[in-house]
């Protein structure tokens, strides 16, 4: 509903966890085996098979978290032609899997450019207020705590999904929780799709509160389409677990600079 682009809360530190944690993002995106073509729509079916046997390899899978055991057929990678033609080969897997470790490479992960962009812009938006606020070290473990939280709270309500769970969405849920809890008062400009692009700037606790809101809408199949391949409720348990690991330190966090202008358009005018 709204675009995030920019908050009005400088850092008193450069946030060097948060630039790392975009560039390996980044990086293992462009090094993931026949992304390029399943994003462009051009991939070869051989291309196609790599990727899903990739994603099965190192993707954490609601089924195998619980479970802890891997199935006993998963794409190979390879190609071949069955009864209904060409398609991917089956087969034992020839690799010992650790669905705890799955649940780490799978927050590098993503199916897509928008997919990538979308997660990397709010976690350059909101990331480095809290990384600044945590410190780098435990910055990072925070990251990486709601990332399990939300992999592991996402596999309890699913148990019996087969589908690899793959993306930084859940650690960055977790760190929009907190950005929540620590500046809720903190202004951001957005920019509102209405016929143009309108820039607004608001409350960090309206734009996030309404984007955890509709995160928990869509989690019980609310409102869209594609409720069975985003994984909305690990969006939530992320949000929750970030807000529930960052209270602790809003007593002494320094409030934001408070703007004097009121919310809309880019020549506010000054209160009085």
């Amino acid at each position: 509903m709204v675009i995030p682009v920019h908050d009005v809360n400088p850092a008193r530190r450069t946030p060097w966890v948060t630039y790392a944690l975009i560039l390996a993002n980044v990086l293992v995106f462009l090094f993931t085996p026949g992304m390029t073509g399943s994003v462009t729509g051009e991939g070869s079916l051989a291309q196609m098979c790599h990727l899903q046997a990739f994603l099965d390899h190192y993707a954490a899978v609601p089924q195998e978290l619980l479970q802890h055991r891997l199935p006993r057929l998963v794409p190979t990678g390879e190609t071949g032609v069955g009864p209904r033609g060409p398609g991917c080969v089956i087969g034992p897997p020839d690799y010992d899997k650790s669905p705890e470790l799955s649940v780490l490479t799978a927050m590098f992960l993503h199916g897509g450019w928008p997919h990538l962009l979308g997660n990397m812009l709010f976690l350059w938006i909101f990331g480095n207020n809290v990384e600044d606020r945590m410190g780098h070290l435990r910055y990072l473990l925070f990251y990486g705590v709601c990332g399990y939280a939300s992999a592991y709270g996402f596999a309890l309500t699913n148990p019996s999904s087969t589908t690899p769970l793959i993306g930084a969405s859940g650690a960055i849920a977790g760190v929009l929780g907190a950005y929540l809890v620590l500046y809720p008062r903190a202004r951001v400009w957005v920019l509102v799709p209405f016929l143009i692009f309108l820039p607004l700037r608001l409350p960090a606790w309206i734009v996030l509160g309404l984007w955890f809101v509709l995160q928990a809408f869509y989690s019980a199949g609310q409102g869209v389409s594609d409720a069975g391949t985003v994984a909305y409720m690990a969006h939530v348990v992320g949000f929750a677990a970030g807000m529930l690991l960052a209270w602790p330190l809003k007593p002494g966090t320094p409030p934001p600079p408070e703007p004097r202008g009121i919310l809309f358009g880019r020549r506010a005018r000054r209160a009085p």
